[in-house]
């Protein structure tokens, strides 16, 4: 079960695609944070929702907002993700201990050993504002993010 508006945040200690250490807490008393968990790189829908947010990055990676997408994937797989794609946000891997970040947040498939679609919108103070969790098929409608951000 994903955790529910209002709920403190949990931190987490993720590698980016460069292998630096990003934590949530980083950004707390200066941006808002869209987290948005992803099953894995390279995968069709995964790439166009994440493809999506690089044409539309103005948005959601600026002085008010930062952008950070969580896979299960390894850093080196995100790396060349990255690249290939042009994504210049960080791409965060939950690989290792695998799921943990995943978990915190209620969006782990024990079965299918990754993360569902899971978008988490937390203001400044590091509480969770709104929320959305789509099954593994479904994209989600980065105009719900964009209109969630408006609302902080």
């Amino acid at each position: 079960m994903a955790i529910e508006v209002g709920t403190k945040a949990p931190d987490f200690a993720l590698r980016d695609q460069h292998g630096q250490t990003v934590r949530l807490s980083d950004f707390r008393g200066d941006k808002n944070v869209v987290l948005l968990f992803y099953p894995f790189a390279f995968t069709g829908v995964c790439t166009g929702e994440l493809c999506a947010l690089r044409d539309e990055l103005p948005k959601f990676v600026n002085d008010s907002v930062q952008l950070l997408a969580v896979s299960n994937d390894s850093p080196f797989s995100l790396r060349v993700f990255a690249e290939r794609e042009g994504l210049e946000y960080p791409l965060l891997s939950d690989f290792w201990p695998h799921g943990e970040a995943s978990r915190a947040y209620g969006v782990f498939d024990e079965e299918k050993g990754c993360a569902v679609r899971g978008t988490f919108i937390i203001d400044t103070e590091g509480v969770v504002r709104w929320t959305v969790v789509n099954g593994l098929p479904d994209a989600r409608d980065l105009d719900e993010y964009a209109k969630a951000l408006a609302e902080l």
